[in-house]
C-alpha cells in the first residue's frame, strides 16, 4: 500500500512540475508575440470575427500598444487606451465610452497582448506549424474565461484568438499582420470628419 501511495505521489509531482514548465514555456511564447505585436511603432491587420454574441463580421485594425483604431462595414472604433469612441454607420451617431474587458474584446483581436501577463493559468500545445496556447482566468467571474491562441512558430504572429465569455465563443481569424508605424492621432476621434453625426456620452 505504501509503494502505491508513494507512486501515486510520484505521479502528481511529476504532473505538477510538468504543468510548470509548460506554463512557463508557453509564456516566453507569448512574450515573444506580444513584442512583435506591440512593436513601438504600431502594426495593422485583418481581421474575421465570428461570434453568436457579436454577430459576424470583418475589417482591419491598426494597433500601437494598448490602443488601436477598427473598421468594419457596420462601425468604426477609436480607442486610446482610455476612450473609446464608436460610430455606428447605420444611425450616423458615436458613442463615448470607457470599455470594459468585454467592450474591448468585441473589437480587438489584440487584447490578449496584456491579459496573458497576470490572472490566468497558461499552457502550450505545439501543432504543426504553430503553437496552440491555452489560457484559463484564475476568477472564475471574470469576464472572459478562457481563451484558444494560435501563434506562428517562425513569425510569432497569431493567425487565431478564441475566447469564451460565460458558454459563448468568439472566434477571431488575423491576416495580414504588417509591422508599420502609427500617428497618435489615428486612434482618437475628430468630430471635424463627422460634422453632421450624433455624439453620444455615455460615460
Amino acid at each position: 500500500m505504501k509503494k502505491i501511495c508513494a507512486l501515486i505521489l510520484c505521479v502528481f509531482l511529476a504532473t505538477l512540475v510538468s504543468s510548470a514548465q509548460n506554463a512557463v514555456e508557453a509564456r516566453k511564447v507569448l512574450d515573444k508575440t506580444a513584442s512583435v505585436i506591440g512593436r513601438k511603432g504600431g502594426a495593422c491587420a485583418d481581421f474575421k470575427i465570428t461570434s453568436k454574441k457579436y454577430g459576424n463580421t470583418s475589417g482591419s485594425i491598426a494597433i500601437k500598444g494598448n490602443k488601436f483604431h477598427a473598421s468594419t462595414p457596420q462601425a468604426i472604433v477609436w480607442f486610446d487606451g482610455k476612450t473609446q469612441w464608436t460610430y455606428l454607420k447605420s444611425t450616423d451617431e458615436v458613442n463615448i465610452t470607457n470599455p470594459k474587458e468585454e467592450s474591448l474584446a468585441a473589437m480587438n483581436p489584440y487584447l490578449f497582448i496584456n491579459m496573458y501577463k497576470s490572472g490566468f493559468d497558461l499552457g502550450m500545445k505545439s501543432l504543426g506549424s504553430y503553437y496552440q496556447m491555452h489560457l484559463v482566468a484564475q476568477n472564475k467571474k471574470r469576464n472572459i474565461q478562457e481563451m484558444y491562441i494560435n501563434i506562428n512558430k517562425k513569425t510569432y504572429v497569431p493567425s487565431q484568438v478564441k475566447m469564451r465569455q460565460g458558454t459563448t465563443w468568439t472566434t477571431i481569424n488575423i491576416t495580414n499582420f504588417k509591422g508599420k508605424d502609427q500617428s497618435n492621432k489615428v486612434f482618437v476621434f475628430s468630430d471635424r470628419d463627422f460634422p453632421q453625426t450624433e455624439i453620444i456620452d455615455l460615460r
